[in-house]
């Protein structure tokens, strides 16, 4: 039985991006392990990819309509006060219909709304930021919050506390040296070489992807092992030397957590939630951030880098040069790798989880009060 201050009923919102996915999901997973009976239901849109994962993995999915902020002067801005309207009243529906007692917030398009019609309501609202630099909708959410977690300290938002980022389960708990043979195993990977695992995430890092591509053989020979997950469709057939070290391609891992298993050392992208598995899991890595926006994937990695748990390259410099100059002499430092590692780990925060379902079973425990 639910003690009488747990929440019966919870609305997440966020979507658009795996970024804001992620970790709403994983709070879901959280939530229902620690109150099985709860209600939980997640404010999405229907372009963003909360409308496919949401559902799949067994939560219900209210949409609200999606309320870009123009960017200069034009027609849509006009039309921002009847849009915002529409989509304040649907995540007010949503709210009332499911009985709502906590809203939390992970940011994007649909949190604005939601944090507005939660404020009328007088419902508690939860923020977690994922980034660094927090986005429009968390900067003004976090102004009524009941409480504001954040992925990284150096984020700043009113009354904010760090917790990490809100991880898969499955990786949250991973035990990277019990599951190694296994991962091995399933990849077609060998045993006796240091395996470097290169990931872009689900759509694949051309930079990354065309790199390691041209140094195939060069790495084979050095004795190092690669699975290179591509990217849907950006796969190729990779050709090995005879006598070296074997290179998997496979274009999407389902089972991330044995990809991380298997793996020394990681080579990708920077986003929030790529950086914080990887510390979760003792990982070191070469994170070459994505060169768009505002440098926010730089800022995300700037702490574990600073700590010597990974290495920071640019896009422009992660060329085939640099894999033979820095990365082979890497990956084939063992007590380097190792050094990185723990590095890495004594910055990870896997029950990043519970510590928001701590937040919201308090925002609850407020409103009942």
């Amino acid at each position: 039985m639910i003690p009488l201050s747990s929440p019966t009923s919870v609305l997440l919102a966020g979507g658009g991006s795996a970024g804001h996915v992620s970790p709403l999901l994983a709070l879901a997973d959280a939530l229902r392990r620690r109150h099985p009976e709860i209600r939980v239901t997640a404010l999405g849109t229907q372009e963003g990819l909360e409308a496919r994962l949401v559902p799949a993995r067994g939560y219900e999915l209210r949409v609200v309509p999606k309320v870009p902020l123009p960017r200069r002067p034009s027609a849509d801005l006009l039309r921002l006060p009847g849009r915002l309207k529409a989509a304040v009243d649907a995540a007010g529906r949503a709210i009332d219909e499911t009985g709502a007692e906590v809203v939390v917030g992970f940011g994007g398009y649909v949190s604005t709304p939601a944090y507005l019609a939660a404020r009328r309501r007088g419902v508690p609202i939860v923020i977690h930021e994922q980034n660094t630099r927090p986005g429009l909708a968390n900067r003004l959410g976090a102004r009524w919050a009941d409480a504001v977690a954040t992925t990284f300290a150096s984020t700043s938002l009113p009354g904010a506390q760090r917790i990490g980022m809100p991880l898969r389960h499955e990786v949250a708990t991973l035990d990277r040296a019990a599951v190694r043979a296994e991962a091995l195993a399933h990849f077609g990977l060998e045993p006796q070489w240091p395996t470097v695992l290169v990931t872009g995430g689900s759509l694949g890092a051309q930079r990354l992807n065309d790199t390691f591509r041209a140094r195939v053989e060069v790495l084979g020979r050095a004795g190092i092992q690669v699975l290179h997950v591509t990217g849907l469709g950006k796969e190729f057939t990779p050709e090995p030397s005879a006598d070296g070290a074997p290179y998997v391609v496979v274009p999407y891992a389902d089972r991330m957590e044995l990809a991380y298993a298997a793996a020394d050392l990681v080579v990708a992208r920077s986003g929030a939630n790529t950086v914080c598995e990887l510390t979760a899991v003792g990982l070191p890595a070469v994170y070459v951030p994505l060169p768009v926006g505002n440098g926010e994937q730089r800022a995300n990695a700037a702490e574990v880098v600073a700590a010597g748990g990974g290495v920071l390259v640019d896009d422009s410099a992660f060329t085939p040069a640099w894999v033979d100059a820095e990365l082979v002499p890497l990956a084939t430092d063992g007590e380097r790798v190792s050094r990185m590692a723990a590095a890495a780990s004594a910055l990870g925060e896997p029950a990043a989880d519970e510590k928001l379902a701590d937040l919201v079973d308090r925002a609850a425990e407020s409103r009942s009060s």
